[in-house]
């Protein structure tokens, strides 16, 4: 087996909290009274997440069209503060992750998606910038998981062959792909089981 010599990661659901799952929008809805609108809600969210993901539409324009497309008794500012206020951090896995970063013999990316505003915020937020030299986020490259072409442009840009290649996230999906062009693949689910797949690539912390 090839040295691993590249870590890609998922962020939401594996350094920190998802940006805006399904979970987190219906408790959004009910927190701001909109529990009637959920179905129109959803609806208008689908149509519009890819583009959202995508970098193609801002959060403002995503918000209006999906919360504010009627008089609301709250103001968007209000509600893209509550939309930030719900990243969190996964304390254990950051750490695993910079202990990687420190030991100075991995290249470090991430490969996820994300609206351009939130994806700015977490990487500020959180630090991610101490951890990781590339961000391959959809709403910058244009592209999503678990679209072949997200991973293909990851593996580019690094010049890094697949089998030297260990990609980490939370959902099966987002792993097939990247799968089949040949690069490892770990599905998380804490960071003591991370650390052990991890290993298990011949892995090195230190």
């Amino acid at each position: 087996m090839a040295k691993i010599s590249a870590l890609f990661w998922d962020v939401g659901g594996v350094l920190l909290s998802d940006a805006w799952d399904r979970e987190q929008r219906q408790r959004s809805l009910k927190q701001f009274g909109m529990d009637e609108d959920e179905v129109e809600f959803e609806s208008r969210h689908e149509m519009l997440v890819s583009s959202f993901e995508r970098g193609k539409i801002s959060l403002q324009d995503y918000l209006e069209r999906t919360v504010f497309y009627r008089p609301r008794s709250f103001t968007i500012e209000v509600f893209t503060q509550h939309m930030l206020s719900l990243s969190q951090p996964y304390p254990d896995t950051l750490r695993l992750a910079k202990e990687l970063t420190q030991s100075g013999r991995y290249l470090m990316s991430t490969i996820n998606n994300e609206s351009k505003e939130l994806n700015l915020f977490r990487i500020q937020t959180f630090g991610l910038r101490e951890i990781f030299s590339l961000f391959v986020s959809s709403c910058f490259v244009g592209l999503r998981k678990p679209e072949e072409g997200i991973y293909r442009l990851a593996l580019e840009i690094t010049q890094k062959p697949p089998g030297e290649c260990c990609f980490v996230d939370d959902r099966p999906l987002n792993l097939d792909s990247a799968s089949k062009l040949g690069m490892h693949v770990i599905q998380t689910k804490n960071a003591e089981q991370l650390r052990g797949d991890l290993q298990k690539l011949e892995v090195d912390f230190w």
